[in-house]
């Protein structure tokens, strides 16, 4: 299982497309990049992101512009240790920071965006 996360313009609520493609990856990921102002975060983070984000953890962005995320995303990734594992799975609190500060790049990629997600 794992959390869908979306940039979604306002007006139509469609997942914003870049003008460049990205190469961030979480659980799945598109080959080559996509343009698709999305990222997917594996359930095994969710211990963490509760801790740093509170009670609804990473859905505690949805609703927020990108722009309104970045400040709250690198303040819980600054909570959780850099002790990344090679294997992506491994529900570690590195891992996890890896994924917040993915995020916060996506939404520096589309800051007027609105996270969506599940």
């Amino acid at each position: 299982m794992s959390y869908s996360l979306h940039l979604t313009n306002p007006a139509t609520n469609e997942t914003i497309e870049l003008p460049e493609p990205h190469a961030l990856a979480g659980g799945t990921y598109a080959i080559g990049g996509t343009t698709e102002a999305w990222l997917n975060v594996t359930y095994n983070y969710a211990r963490h992101f509760h801790r740093v984000l509170g009670p609804d953890g990473i859905r505690s962005i949805y609703g927020l512009t990108g722009e309104g995320s970045i400040p709250i995303l690198e303040r819980a990734a600054g909570e959780l240790a850099d002790d990344v594992s090679p294997d992506y799975w491994a529900a570690t609190e590195g891992n996890a920071r890896r994924a917040l500060l993915d995020l916060v790049a996506l939404a520096r990629l589309a800051p007027h965006g609105v996270w969506e997600g599940d």
